[in-house]
């Protein structure tokens, strides 16, 4: 699998990867929304995870490469929310890399891609109410919020909004 932005490369991560995604997910500042930053054994187990999700789904977090170099993941996943599994679109970033766009250039070819590939019948974002970098993302994909619920992550109740884009309203959008 991959996805060709303007300036972007999206593609599965492999343990090659393992390097740059310690630069991600062990960064607390990258990592805040997730009660702080992962340690060795958690950030193998990430990686082991996505590449799961790629033999069970067909897709999950993938690598966002510029210039050859990983920067970031983004992808669909499944995730839950409250009772129902959703096809959410995730996206994390190096912090060296933010307040470039690259977060919304990936996550849109990334939801485009569930509409497109899985047919989708709405691409979800699961955000902690406190993430306000992440919000501004999924309102620039169109997304509005469906739903407030909260998620027990790392021994830690925590809010979040459930921000969505129906099938509907991404076609109006693209067209």
């Amino acid at each position: 699998m991959r996805i060709d932005t303007a300036r972007l490369v999206m593609d599965e991560m492999t343990d090659a990867d393992l390097p740059a995604l310690r630069a991600i997910l062990q960064d607390p500042a990258a990592m805040v929304a997730y009660e702080g930053a992962f340690s060795e054994a958690e950030t193998a187990a990430w990686l082991r995870r996505m590449r799961q999700r790629y033999a069970d789904d067909g897709f999950g977090l993938w690598a966002v490469r510029r210039n050859g170099e990983m920067i970031g993941q983004c992808g669909i996943t499944r995730q839950p929310i409250e009772d129902d599994e959703v096809l959410e679109v995730g996206y994390l970033f190096r912090r060296d890399q933010w307040h470039r766009g690259f977060a919304v250039e990936a996550a849109k070819a990334a939801r485009d891609w569930a509409f497109d590939t899985l047919d989708a019948p709405a691409v979800w974002a699961k955000i902690r109410d406190t993430n306000l970098a992440s919000m501004n993302v999924a309102i620039r994909l169109g997304m509005t919020v469906r739903r407030r619920f909260v998620t027990r992550y790392r021994g830690v109740d925590m809010p979040h909004l459930g921000f969505a884009i129906d099938r509907a309203a991404w076609q109006a959008r693209e067209s």
